[in-house]
């Protein structure tokens, strides 16, 4: 599975996960996914779908989905750790809480409530340590 940007086509969705552009309308029917119109497009039928936690959660029930991602996950290039190019961490963040499930979400709403930024610092490894 490729990379999925936060809106997409429903073609565009269909392509990367290999299924047919029907099976991608009747999931939006089903799961009454949030979608916007797309201006431009010959009888005003071009959908934008909203890549959120519920399509993700959805896509990942999906076997031959899970199998692909873990294909994918295991076929990713190792992360540079040495220098992080600061100007690009709160995307990464965004990204990283956006690939989250709904479930993994509010286990981290719960565990901020409780420990605080510091502490979830701290459960990291990369707080400052307090002179």
């Amino acid at each position: 599975m490729k990379r999925l940007r936060s809106k997409m086509t429903t073609e565009e969705l269909a392509e990367s996960l290999g299924v047919a552009k029907q099976t991608v309308n009747r999931w939006i029917r089903k799961q009454g996914w949030k979608t916007e119109g797309l201006n431009g497009v010959k009888g005003g039928r071009a959908r934008l779908i909203h890549i959120d936690t519920r399509v993700r959660e959805h896509l990942m029930t999906l076997p031959a989905i899970r199998t692909r991602q873990a294909v994918y996950q295991l076929a990713e290039a190792s992360a540079e750790y040495g220098d992080v190019n600061t100007t690009s961490l709160p995307r990464q963040v965004t990204t990283a809480l956006e690939n989250l499930t709904q479930i993994e979400q509010q286990r981290l709403a719960v565990l901020l409530a409780r420990e605080g930024i510091q502490g979830f610092l701290t459960r990291l490894g990369i707080a400052e340590e307090q002179t």
